[in-house]
């Protein structure tokens, strides 16, 4: 366990309950806002966690990314969701270990990220209901644009999310890491 500056460590049982509030504040959130096609806060969400939180919002991310297959069922994107929220949080919390706080590349790093996302999103399923054959790279092209419109609206979302409360949200979360004392 890590000891924080004040002296105080959590128990076993703090710190489960941390990640699992974590956990299940971004499913609901996703939850919440499901109806609106690619309108997201777990990009958000995450990032908060990651970057406050450090590794427990790393393993709130893989605990979250656990929870969805119990709720949707298994599916491709079961793979990207394994490789992509917890990145999220990793990178994140990396540049809350540095203190960065520039809005301007906050919400470029999460912006970028999100067209990592849909490109990765697009791999994966062109591979796994496509297969890779000779016409993979056709089919990925013609998949991607398929998707262009949804992904779009998935990185305007979070420009937009970032760049207007990512700053105060995170203010919001420190505060509240200093009253649990962690």
């Amino acid at each position: 366990m890590k000891q924080p500056e004040n002296g105080v460590r959590l128990s076993a049982a703090r710190m489960l309950a941390l990640v699992g509030v974590m956990a299940a504040t971004v499913e609901c959130g996703k939850l919440a806002l499901s109806f609106l096609p690619n309108i997201e806060i777990v990009t958000l969400m995450l990032a908060l966690y990651g970057y406050v939180f450090g590794w427990y919002g790393v393993v709130s991310a893989g605990v979250f990314v656990c929870i969805e297959p119990l709720i949707y069922g298994f599916g491709s994107w079961v793979i990207t969701y394994a490789l992509y929220w917890p990145v999220v949080a990793a990178v994140f919390m990396m540049f809350g270990r540095i203190g960065l706080k520039n809005r301007w590349i906050l919400t470029a790093s999460a912006v970028g990220m999100t067209a990592i996302l849909s490109l990765l999103s697009a791999v994966i399923d062109t591979a796994f209901y496509l297969g890779i054959n000779e016409n993979y790279f056709a089919n990925l092209g013609l998949y991607y644009v398929r998707g262009i419109v949804f992904y779009a609206v998935q990185i305007a979302c979070n420009a937009a999310l970032f760049s207007t409360v990512f700053i105060y949200l995170l203010d919001k979360l420190s505060y509240i890491k200093r009253l649990i004392r962690m």
